[in-house]
C-alpha cells in the first residue's frame, strides 16, 4: 500500500509550482490532491463495492464530504 501511496505522490509532485518545491509544501500539497481524489473516488463505489470494502453509503458519503485539509 505505501508503494501506491508513493506512485500517487511522485505522478502529483512534478506538475506542482516550482515555488511549492522550494517553499517544501509540495509533499502537502500533493498529500491533498491524493484524498481529493481518493474521496472523489469514495463516492462514486456502488454498494457492492462498498461492501468489499466495508463500508456503508453513510459512512463513505461522510467520508467523501470531508475537506481535502482534513484527515
Amino acid at each position: 500500500m505505501a508503494k501506491i501511496a508513493h506512485l500517487q505522490q511522485a505522478s502529483v509532485e512534478p506538475r506542482l509550482p516550482l515555488v511549492a518545491k522550494r517553499l517544501g509544501i509540495a509533499p502537502q500539497l500533493a498529500l491533498w490532491a491524493q484524498r481529493r481524489r481518493t474521496r472523489r473516488a469514495l463516492a462514486q463505489l456502488d454498494e457492492r463495492a462498498l461492501r468489499d470494502v466495508g463500508l456503508t453509503r453513510a459512512e463513505a458519503m461522510a467520508e467523501a464530504r470531508k475537506p481535502f485539509w482534513r484527515a
